[in-house]
């Protein structure tokens, strides 16, 4: 079973900590993504929509479901982040996601039915540099774990 702690120093794992930062990153981007203010054109938030005009800070355009899916991307961080395991497949895992959210934002017509989520280019680019950011951080991280293991 994976250390989740450094039995020396009591402390937890890089790995670790960086899924659980990303994971309070995420529950904190879906709590803001329901205040007003925060995001802008609260009022036509819809749930599921292209025709949803609400943006986080401005730029970021979100729905209910985009809130709810960043709670939950969060709240799964969360609990994954226990083991040096879990954490380095929700930063992987979750990368591919992003990865393949990037690829599909690029790929749909963002008026149509199929931007269900809603994205809109500032969305893809974020996609983007999450997929790489979270990939890299796995990777990474998951080594010094590796090494550290084998020591």
């Amino acid at each position: 079973m994976a250390r989740t702690h450094d039995s020396a120093t009591g402390t937890r794992s890089p790995l670790r900590t960086a899924a659980l930062a990303v994971a309070a990153v995420f529950l904190l981007v879906g709590i803001l993504g329901f205040v007003p203010g925060i995001t802008t054109n609260y009022d036509t938030l819809q749930f599921a929509s292209h025709h949803s005009e609400a943006m986080l800070l401005g730029i970021f355009a979100v729905s209910i479901l985009h809130n709810i899916v960043h709670l939950l991307f969060g709240v799964a961080g969360f609990l994954l982040a226990r083991t040096d395991a879990g954490a380095k497949n929700y930063l992987i895992g979750g990368g591919v996601v992003y990865a393949l959210l990037w690829i599909y934002g690029l790929l749909i017509d963002k008026n149509s039915s199929a931007n269900f989520v809603p994205v809109n280019t500032a969305d893809d680019w974020l996609h983007f540099f999450l997929a790489v950011g979270m990939i890299g951080l796995g990777v990474a991280l998951g080594r010094t774990v590796a090494a550290r293991r084998t020591a």
